[in-house]
């Protein structure tokens, strides 16, 4: 049975017009950086300086950063003139965004150190009370 293929970013160009009407964006990067707790993931554009980057993948490490589009496109789709960082607010339309732009994607998920292996037992064999 074949697999159901994974959005395509034309696809993905189709909800855009929502996320305008929901106001998922976040635009700007000091807005970005208040409204972590809000934030599903960061779209940079293809003409984004190398700095600018490395710093926007340094302040957002924990989120995934996906990289796409021009500054052009971005102006296009969201009518925001001179802008290369954007964030989405966490959101279903977010999430499917995201799984058509995950190839994109430029930061590798951070694994928080999880133990491999259950707790160790008292010693003696004698459980806690």
């Amino acid at each position: 049975m074949p697999r159901a293929s994974s959005p395509t970013p034309e696809s993905i160009e189709r909800l855009f017009p929502f996320v305008l009407k929901s106001r998922a964006l976040i635009v700007g990067r000091d807005t970005l950086a208040r409204s972590k707790g809000r934030l599903h993931f960061v779209l940079v554009t293809t003409d984004i300086s190398e700095n600018s980057r490395e710093q926007i993948l340094k302040d957002f490490a924990h989120y995934p950063v996906v990289q796409h589009y021009t500054e052009a496109d971005i102006e296009e789709f969201f009518r925001l003139k001179g802008t290369k960082v954007i964030g989405f607010t966490k959101s279903g339309l977010a999430q499917s965004i995201y799984a058509g732009l995950k190839e994109y994607r430029i930061n590798q998920p951070l694994n928080p150190s999880k133990p491999s292996a259950p707790p160790p037992a008292p010693p003696s064999g004698h459980t806690a009370a």
